[in-house]
């Protein structure tokens, strides 16, 4: 179970990253944003979380807002992910393992 979450975390948090890249490269790129290398490595390493959040919002949620909605969708699963590990780690007393530290 320990592994679990420390890979969903992991997972989660290189999204949650890659969202916020994305989010400043917006601001400092500008117009010229879709041309620039990182942004475009960024927007594949989060493309496969904004698919499914862009299937899960409604027709009147802006394609330009999901990847907002995604970041702060994804920010809140990825506190609850960590509050269950924090939670297993201390409950069951496995604070001295690799994967509790």
């Amino acid at each position: 179970m320990l592994l679990a979450l420390n890979v969903a975390q992991v997972v989660l948090y290189v999204a949650l990253l890659a969202l916020a890249g994305q989010g400043v490269l917006y601001l400092l790129a500008g117009a010229k944003r879709e041309q620039n290398l990182f942004y475009t490595l960024l927007r594949v390493v989060s493309k496969p979380f904004t698919l499914v959040m862009r299937k899960l919002t409604p027709p009147q949620v802006a394609d330009r807002h999901v990847p907002v909605v995604t970041f702060f969708v994804l920010l809140i699963l990825y506190a609850i992910v960590t509050y269950e590990r924090i939670d297993l780690c201390v409950t069951s007393r496995m604070i001295g393992q690799s994967g509790c530290r």
